[in-house]
C-alpha cells in the first residue's frame, strides 16, 4: 500500500493526455484543475477498485477480474459506462487473442526452419558421408590397380 496520499496519484503525463483528449481543441486547463482532475480519478480508481474486492471476496477469490468490475460500476450507479467498458473489453480481448495467435505462428514458424535446418544439415552430412565412402572406395580401386599393375 501507498504510504503517503500523494503516492496514490495517477501520473501526470496521463492525466494531462486523457483531459487533451477529452476536450475540443483550444481549452486550457490549469494547473490546479488538471491537479483536481487527477485526484478525483485517483479516488475513483481507489473506490472502483475497493468495490470490484468486494466482488472478489464474497466470490471467495483473491484475484479481481473483469466481471468484478463491471458489477463495481453498477454498484456506484455507472450503468452508462457499462456498454463502452464492456464494448473496450471485448476490443482488448480480440487484441490479445491476435497477439497470442501471432506469437504461436511467429513460434511455429521459427521451430519449421529450425527443423529445416537441421534436415539439411543432415542431408549435407550424408552428402558429405557419401562423397568420403566414394573416396574411400576410388582409393581401394587405385590400390588394388597399382598392385596387379605390380604383379
Amino acid at each position: 500500500m501507498a504510504e503517503r496520499p500523494e503516492d496514490l496519484n495517477l501520473p501526470n503525463a496521463v492525466i494531462t493526455r486523457i483531459i487533451k483528449e477529452a476536450l475540443p481543441d483550444g481549452v486550457n486547463v490549469s494547473k490546479e484543475a488538471r491537479r483536481a482532475i487527477s485526484q478525483a480519478a485517483s479516488v475513483f480508481v481507489l473506490y472502483a477498485t475497493s468495490c470490484a474486492n468486494n466482488f472478489a471476496m464474497k466470490a471467495k477469490r483473491k484475484t479481481l477480474n473483469a466481471t468484478d468490475v463491471m458489477s463495481a460500476m453498477e454498484e456506484m450507479e455507472f450503468e452508462r459506462f457499462l456498454q463502452p467498458l464492456r464494448e473496450s473489453l471485448e476490443a482488448y480481448k480480440k487484441g490479445q487473442k491476435g497477439k497470442k495467435e501471432a506469437s504461436e505462428q511467429k513460434r511455429k514458424d521459427a521451430k519449421e526452419k529450425k527443423n529445416d535446418v537441421e534436415e539439411n544439415d543432415k542431408s549435407r552430412e550424408e552428402e558429405e558421408e557419401e562423397e568420403e565412402r566414394m573416396e574411400e572406395d576410388q582409393e581401394a580401386e587405385n590400390e588394388v590397380e597399382e598392385e596387379e599393375v605390380e604383379n
